[in-house]
């Protein structure tokens, strides 16, 4: 088929891609100049593990191109996809002027029937607008479909090519006939794809979040109470997580979420529901718990080494929100860092892939390592925030001889306590308590 993206970010690049390599023609399209530029240079403006591959495969065999004529890349699409960004406005509302700004263009361009397909997550009632803008423009025949996004940051090319559902608001039996045509080297497999109404395909991607979300401030929450109770909130995550009705998936305790959708789209249903006249009064509770969790790596750096961090140095271990993504968006590490230096410490700082992030953040305000052991040299303590594999199995003997003292704060519980604690450091977890003295090194030592 012949499709047309208008977008590409992190949605519209993934997914125009993977159309792509399903054997569809796929134009891209975007009105930033230097996205298109650093794509046609055979650059790729968002990291995502295995898609410069495949972007550059495509591109190879004539499947794949980008350009910044959006209403050329319409015409005689088949099927144009809505992907632009939805950010968060002050209100916590989704602004969505992208959204329409885009049908306009696209019901002003299309030469052909088309069938226009929001992947870009929106508010309920958006399809109903994005109708409304197309029929204003539109002289041929068209279908909106809401078909949200359920990609992984990191893991998005599996999550698109092998997806556990696909989920499709339209009602037009002869619009489901053309779904299933685009979308069926995915349907072999077996795994489900559920039409539905545009209404409650829109709040399906909001309620799939939120409860995401919901699971994490929960752990989070109840690692405090572990805290205060004398209980290890790890045991307690295997002994409830094990039930099959609840299961482990996101049930870890951290530093708090951050991202592009789970802090966007909690707000932005509290905002829908509000609107509708039913605050979520479960939501609310999910955005305040993570918002106080994005302080509690740091409140334990403060009461360890004292409110005033003048002369101390720091090492900080990840910076953006997950492991393999540079996405720094709401993440825990742009609070803590924050609350380190407000206090006076030195931080020096290491990510694999976001240290280019993280200078557009900071600037000069903090240092930046170029290797996990470099962070540490002459740090009073180590603060991991994003669990990157590589920092999952530290030499701890090497850290000893380059820290001026040995103070681990574990913001994702990675590492066993008995063995750092056996190493001779300090160490502080989360939700983890009676952890914090060394082992007593052997007699005669």
């Amino acid at each position: 088929m012949k499709i047309c993206v208008v977008g590409t970010g992190y949605v519209g690049l993934v997914a125009g891609t993977c159309l792509a390599d399903m054997g569809h023609r796929v134009v891209c399209a975007d009105k930033s100049e230097e996205k298109i530029a650093t794509l046609l240079q055979g650059g790729v403006p968002i990291y995502e593990p295995g898609l410069e591959h495949l972007i550059h495969r495509n591109v190879r065999e004539g499947r794949l191109s980008f350009t910044t004529d959006t209403p050329n890349a319409v015409a005689g699409a088949e099927v144009a996809y809505i992907a632009v960004g939805t950010p968060g406005t002050d209100s916590g509302a989704a602004d969505l002027s992208g959204v329409y700004a885009v049908a306009r263009i696209i019901g002003q361009s299309m030469t052909r029937p088309t069938t226009v397909i929001i992947k870009s997550t929106v508010p309920v009632g958006t399809a109903d607008k994005v109708r409304a803008v197309l029929t204003e423009h539109a002289r041929h025949a068209f279908d909106v479909v809401s078909n949200p996004e359920f990609l992984k940051e990191g893991a998005a090319i599996d999550d698109f090519l092998k997806p556990d559902r696909i989920v499709v608001g339209c009602q037009d039996d002869a619009t489901q006939q053309i779904i299933r045509r685009l979308y069926a080297p995915l349907l072999r497999t077996g795994k489900p794809i559920l039409f539905m109404d545009n209404r409650s395909a829109e709040l399906t991607k909001y309620a799939s979040n939120a409860f995401l979300a919901t699971k994490i401030s929960f752990i989070n929450e109840l690692s405090q109470l572990c805290e205060r109770l004398g209980a290890d909130v790890d045991a307690v995550r295997r002994g409830a997580g094990s039930d099959s009705r609840i299961g482990a998936r996101f049930l870890f305790p951290g530093a708090g979420y951050g991202g592009s959708c789970f802090p966007k789209d909690v707000q932005a249903l509290m905002v829908t529901a509000r609107e509708a006249g039913l605050p979520l009064k479960i939501m609310d509770a999910v955005h305040e718990v993570n918002e106080l969790q994005k302080h509690v790596v740091a409140e334990k750096v403060l009461k360890r080494l004292g409110a005033d961090l003048t002369g101390r140095r720091v090492a900080v271990w990840g910076l953006s929100f997950k492991p393999q993504t540079d996405d720094m968006r709401q993440a825990p590490s742009r609070v803590i860092i924050r609350r380190l230096l407000e206090a006076g410490a030195a931080v020096r700082a290491y990510d694999p892939e976001a240290m280019h992030e993280a200078r557009g953040i900071f600037g000069d305000r903090i240092e930046y390592a170029t290797s996990p052991e470099d962070a540490t040299t002459d740090a009073d303590a180590l603060v991991l925030i994003t669990e990157w594999n590589e920092f999952r199995m530290p030499l701890w003997d090497e850290l000893s001889g380059r820290m001026r003292q040995r103070i681990v704060f574990d913001g994702r519980n990675i590492y066993e306590p008995a063995v750092v604690l056996a190493a001779g450091f300090e160490y502080y977890g989360i939700g983890r308590p009676g952890f914090e003295t060394p082992a007593a090194p052997p007699e005669g030592s």
